[in-house]
């Protein structure tokens, strides 16, 4: 194994996961369909299950065995309330995802919210993990599907909510305050080069540090 394992990231968004996972100790490549100039690492602009069917054929420079591990955030919004607000048509890509992945033979980690079909998946809080701004806590669930097994802490609710959502300034909300501004948003989810757009949907890097602290040790075993 590499000194530093190598991880795909899918659907990368802006970094949040990539963060996490260099944390931990991997070296990152993102792959997104849309430009991600803030993204902190090597990228590939690509759709991003073009890019895994390709990868044996060489596909951008890349192969197959160049990675050690793969994690893929497909868009959450055929399974958030996002799609009852707006009656939107937006695509399922959980399912096809899964099935490229198992194809790679590789540990993987699909990642999305809470109502999305995946397989026996953990929820991560950040409430479990001391994320938060002003006093008040982030409590992002996120779902993390793997191919090996994953231990993580149960939600610690305890304080009054920060949200992080939008793009606008902050609010009352139901359980707490929207964050109020970008820099509150950078705060507790701990991005700091992001913007508040981008921050909105990203996962907060402790998740995926967490993760990859497990991960490592697996990728070992099966070197």
């Amino acid at each position: 194994m590499r000194e530093r394992p190598r991880l795909l990231d899918l659907f990368c968004g802006a970094g949040g996961a990539a963060m996490g996972y260099h944390r931990a100790g991997f070296d990152v490549v993102g792959v997104d369909v849309k430009p991600q100039p803030h993204y902190p690492f090597q990228f590939v602009q690509a759709d991003a299950l073009l890019f895994v069917e390709g990868l044996g054929a060489h596909w951008g420079g890349w192969e197959l065995e160049e990675f050690d591990a793969i994690h893929a955030s497909p868009p959450c919004q055929a399974y958030s309330d996002l799609k009852y607000r707006t009656r939107g048509d937006y695509p399922d890509l959980v399912g096809k995802t899964r099935e490229l992945l198992e194809q790679t033979g590789l540990p993987y980690v699909i990642e999305n919210v809470e109502g999305a079909p995946l397989v026996d998946p953990v929820v991560i809080c950040g409430s479990s993990l001391g994320l938060g701004a002003g006093g008040r806590e982030l409590r992002r669930h996120r779902l993390f599907e793997t191919n090996w097994p994953l231990l993580v802490a149960p939600c610690a609710h305890q304080r009054q909510v920060v949200g992080v959502y939008g793009t606008g300034g902050g609010g009352q909300m139901t359980r707490g305050f929207k964050a109020r501004g970008v820099a509150e948003a950078r705060e507790a989810l701990e991005t700091p080069w992001m913007t508040l757009a981008e921050c909105a949907q990203a996962v907060p890097p402790a998740y995926t540090e967490l993760i990859g602290h497990q991960l490592i040790p697996q990728i070992r075993v099966a070197a």
